[in-house]
């Protein structure tokens, strides 16, 4: 019997842990943080591991909500073993850096103990890498049988390093999707699904459940749409706000954008970056080779980019019209995208085009639901102010589209299918869905806290 406990993201996208034990074996899969949280309300519910075993963590990717708590789980759990891909490992050691910097910065007296730099050196380097599609062999201390259980971690097309995992014991067969990607995008050329078959029990993320596809578009028909909104402002001498996160969308569109000005599609303009976001290109560059990839000759470091971190007067952006890719994705207080809205809400020709998933609480998706003309409140402490840039909102998604998130259950043939990491709409949807496809299913809705128990 497995049983397997939500500690985090269950029905949300934020904090994903969630704990499973096989025969006396514990195993989290991912350790997030939330990311519009504060202090102990940010992480996993770790008091729910007091009375179990747990030997292994098995980290999907390296988005803040799937690795972000993982200093925090060794603090408490030091002995724990720790799997990922070798790519996740290597940008791990950037973004569990930057994460640190920011805890320090807004760090609560009494709110938990915050982590040091040096613990993030010892944990990345206590992290066992391994290749897609290896598969290794692990067994608990508390296992009361002798058969190992094997864990292979298979490309997930979400972003560089992402993983969806499988882990094989007595016959039995379970896949965590992690965030999944069926499609391709500019880089990341979609997930591998010759491994995805003959599941029994299916974990599947239900990120985009809710969100009608045809208001999706592809990857091709949104690039049209984003190059000819973008020729036209900067034609018309305004700079373009495009919020971003540090890993991921930022290597995407970054590649994106420099296509369309190298096929003369786009005009040639400045383009800044900045940021960890730079950093995490340079591991994308090494690992261009390594991994499935579009268009490996690519090197994103060879595209000219200004320096946004020495941009000290943002009157540069009115001075020299640009692009601005800058994190976080979500606009969220304290970030650059935040404080360049803040000049950008005075600037009648610029805009701010949305690329990316907003969580509905975020300043990002206030903006980006907002219109020229519009006044609105960022947080409950501020005054309205009034919108006089334009905005769009593109859909360039590295997650699945609900279609495709049918197809990985009929790919997999699963027996039982949980489903996580999506609000309550996206999973009711693709339940729905699932029941009226499927006949013969087991559909779990997981819930945080909430023991499920599979044969």
């Amino acid at each position: 019997m497995i049983k397997f406990i939500p500690l985090g993201g269950a029905d949300e996208v934020g904090a994903s842990c969630f704990y499973i034990n096989i025969n006396g074996t514990g195993i989290l899969l991912d350790c997030g943080i939330h990311p519009r949280k504060k202090g102990i309300e940010a992480l996993p519910e770790f008091n729910l591991l007091k009375e179990l075993p747990l030997d292994f963590v098995l980290i999907s990717h390296a988005h803040q909500d799937h690795i972000g708590s993982l200093p925090f789980l060794i603090q408490q759990y030091p002995h724990v073993i720790i799997y990922t891909t070798t790519q996740t490992k290597e940008i791990a050691s950037v973004t569990l850096h930057n994460a640190a910097n920011i805890l320090q910065e807004s760090y609560v007296e009494n709110s938990f103990k915050i982590y040091t730099h040096e613990e993030i050196d010892l944990l990345v380097r206590s992290i066992i890498s391994i290749d897609y599609n290896e598969t290794i062999s692990v067994k608990g201390l508390r296992q009361n049988t002798s058969e190992p259980i094997n864990i292979t971690f298979i490309d997930a097309g979400h972003i560089l390093g992402s993983a969806s995992i499988l882990i094989e014991y007595d016959n039995q067969r379970l896949l965590y999707t992690g965030d999944i990607n069926l499609s391709e995008q500019t880089l990341m050329i979609g997930a591998e699904q010759e491994n995805l078959k003959n599941i029994n029990t299916l974990i599947l993320e239900s990120t985009y459940g809710s969100t009608d596809s045809k208001t999706l578009g592809t990857w091709e028909s949104e690039t049209k749409k984003f190059v000819k909104s973008l020729n036209m402002i900067l034609h018309n001498g305004g700079s373009v706000l495009v919020p971003v996160f540090a890993l991921g969308k930022t290597q995407e569109m970054l590649a994106l954008i420099f296509n369309m000005m190298k096929n003369k599609k786009l005009i040639e303009t400045n383009l800044y970056t900045g940021g960890i976001g730079r950093e995490i290109s340079r591991i994308y560059d090494n690992n261009r080779y390594i991994v499935r990839r579009k268009n490996p000759e690519l090197d994103l470091k060879e595209i000219p980019q200004l320096n946004l971190s020495e941009i000290e007067d943002y009157n540069e952006f009115r001075k020299n019209p640009g692009i601005v890719l800058a994190s976080s994705g979500m606009m969220l207080e304290g970030t650059t995208s935040y404080k360049l809205l803040d000049f950008w809400l005075n600037q009648k020709d610029f805009a701010i085009f949305g690329v990316g998933y907003m969580d509905p609480e975020t300043p990002g998706y206030k903006v980006l639901n907002s219109h020229k003309g519009d006044y609105i409140n960022l947080n409950e402490y501020s005054s309205p102010k009034f919108v006089n840039f334009e905005i769009e909102k593109f859909h360039f998604p590295s997650h699945s589209k609900r279609e495709d998130l049918l197809k990985i259950v009929e790919l997999t043939s699963a027996q039982n299918v949980i489903l996580v990491h999506g609000d309550i709409n996206s999973k009711d949807w693709l339940g729905y869905n699932i029941l009226k496809k499927f006949k013969d299913i087991n559909l779990y809705s997981a819930e945080n806290r909430k023991e499920i128990n599979l044969p």
